[in-house]
């Protein structure tokens, strides 16, 4: 049951109907204020109402996973997880962790402050020995880890990355950068000494794991042992996937910023050097390069090819690293970037109404559309192919993509005509072009509805439910059916063996972190917006 009829709402709303229209302008003023002061009020109790419950009752040892049935039966990061496991990528603990803190400053409240150094203790007590963070925190040990490593995560079929148990970090999905992200900001808000050790560990891990040519892995220390489907295992290679290197490249620079006593910019500018050294003569770029700089495949569903995608997100990393440093050299490769991004857009005819400009995947060299298929029902006794059809594609990785060409010329035009503006190690410690620790990414409230609405969908436990939550089967043992078919070529998700997620369509309401995360993101803009004088 949500709230409903809370007083000053139903007041108001008889006033708007009945009484505004004779009612002097001056009383209006008066009533506005009033009505502004309740919902201010209502808003900030709302907010910790439902914070009490997400800490008290949902969170691991100060840590959150992404869903939740509402008895707590279940619960879900990426893949289902125990009891015992927090999630650490969006919208998991680190998500929540900066919530609390923005939610800390938004009201003064100690009590968040509070629940945002749970959240941070959660994540130092989860690094690894090397420095860094695996996907998800298991505080109930290595045995645990590897249990579910062996039965949910080795049946996920289109989860590769966790059908292995490497035993050390990555860095894919933001995993470490976004973690250390939040460590610094925590320890920048008071200087706390608790969290300086894991802070220190986690910048000697990332500027330890970058190759001498500038570029990251997915994963450190070096693995080698998990090859699939006879292709050699990809984690050790250069990696842009998931934004790997910018995203390391991205703390840096935060750390540069942030704790000016250190000089992070031969790391920083190696990373940026990395993205012209890789760029393919073609002009477009993989997702991985083996150690010899030429592009390679990585997952089953990740063939050997050049990806528009990728190509067009360095261009304009690049346009954003010569703002940053001043250095014209990043816009070298920027026109032949463009040259092939306009040589692999699909002809209009095939491009469904403008709604696609590219394929996900270009073979080097002939230029020509790869696309992925799948066949069979599990991970057991289904596999992978592709070929130059644009039929049956992956419901779960975008066989064709849409491109913003014409916005990537016009930044590189604008850019192309403009005089450098500083030297790069000025440029380096002063611009505040990147993400600022200290400040909530908010979108606009329109209309004080909407946060009555929020304030009204909160339930008489204070939880925030969700429907359409992403699930999967419960792990039942390894896959048996052995059928070549085109049954699951387009879900997410294949026979019951299966332990992928997919979204459960049923109606069935489940506790969300992203839905509180959303929620406190709008009521907090709310109170920054209104709060001010």
């Amino acid at each position: 049951m949500s709230r409903q009829g809370q007083p000053f709402f139903c007041i108001f709303d008889f006033m708007k109907k009945t009484l505004l229209p004779a009612i002097p302008f001056f009383l209006l003023t008066v009533q506005f204020c009033v009505q502004k002061d309740n919902l201010l009020t209502e808003t900030e109790k709302i907010m910790l109402d439902a914070t009490r419950y997400m800490v008290e009752e949902i969170s691991t040892d100060g840590g959150y996973l992404w869903y939740y049935l509402p008895d707590l039966s279940r619960q879900w990061g990426e893949m289902e997880a125990y009891e015992s496991m927090i999630w650490l990528q969006h919208p998991g603990t680190v998500s929540m962790g900066h919530t609390l803190l923005d939610a800390y400053h938004a009201t003064g409240d100690e009590y968040y402050y509070s629940a945002a150094e749970k959240a941070a203790s959660a994540v130092v007590r989860g690094q690894r020995p090397e420095g860094g963070w695996n996907y998800m925190i298991d505080f109930a040990g290595e045995e645990s880890i590897s249990q579910w490593y062996n039965t949910i995560g080795k049946n996920g079929w289109r989860l590769e990355e966790f059908q292995h148990y490497y035993g050390n970090s990555t860095f894919d999905d933001k995993v470490t950068a976004d973690a250390a992200r939040f460590l610094l900001r925590i320890y920048l808000e008071k200087r706390d000494p608790t969290y300086k050790v894991a802070l220190e560990k986690v910048i000697d891990f990332i500027l330890g794991s970058q190759y001498p040519e500038g570029g990251w892995p997915q994963r450190y220390p070096l693995r080698y042992d998990f090859s699939k489907n006879g292709n050699p295992d990809y984690t050790s290679l250069f990696t842009f996937n998931d934004d790997v290197i910018w995203e390391n490249i991205h703390f840096l620079v935060q750390c540069h910023q942030n704790l000016s006593k250190e000089d992070y910019s031969d790391a920083i500018t190696r990373g940026m050097d990395f993205y012209l050294l890789s760029q393919h003569s073609s002009g477009g770029w993989a997702q991985q390069y083996d150690m010899d700089l030429n592009p390679s495949g990585a997952r089953s569903y990740e063939p050997l090819a050049l990806l528009p995608s990728t190509t067009y997100k360095n261009a304009m990393l690049l346009l954003r690293f010569n703002e940053l440093t001043g250095d014209r050299k990043y816009l070298d490769g920027i026109p032949k970037a463009i040259e092939w991004l306009e040589l692999t857009r699909l002809p209009e005819d095939s491009s469904e109404g403008g709604r696609y400009t590219h394929p996900t995947f270009v073979e080097p060299g002939s230029n020509k559309a790869l696309y992925v298929h799948r066949r069979g029902s599990n991970v057991i006794y289904g596999y992978y192919y592709y070929d130059d059809h644009d039929t049956l594609l992956l419901g779960h990785y975008s066989g064709k993509g849409r491109i913003d060409l014409d916005g990537l010329k016009k930044q590189y035009d604008s850019l192309a005509t403009t005089a450098p503006r500083k030297a790069a190690r000025e440029l380096l410690m002063d611009e505040k072009m990147y993400f600022d620790l200290n400040q909530p990414r908010q979108r606009p409230i329109h209309d004080e509805q909407e946060i009555m609405d929020i304030i009204q969908a909160l339930d008489e436990n204070n939880r925030w439910l969700t429907t359409g939550a992403m699930i999967s089967h419960p792990y039942c043992g390894d896959g048996q059916k052995q059928e070549s078919t085109d049954k699951y070529a387009t879900t997410n998700v294949g026979d019951k063996t299966d332990t992928s997620p997919y979204r459960d369509s049923t109606g069935q309401e489940y506790v969300s972190t992203g839905l509180y995360i959303n929620n406190m993101r709008l009521l907090i803009n709310y109170l920054n917006n209104r709060s001010a004088p």
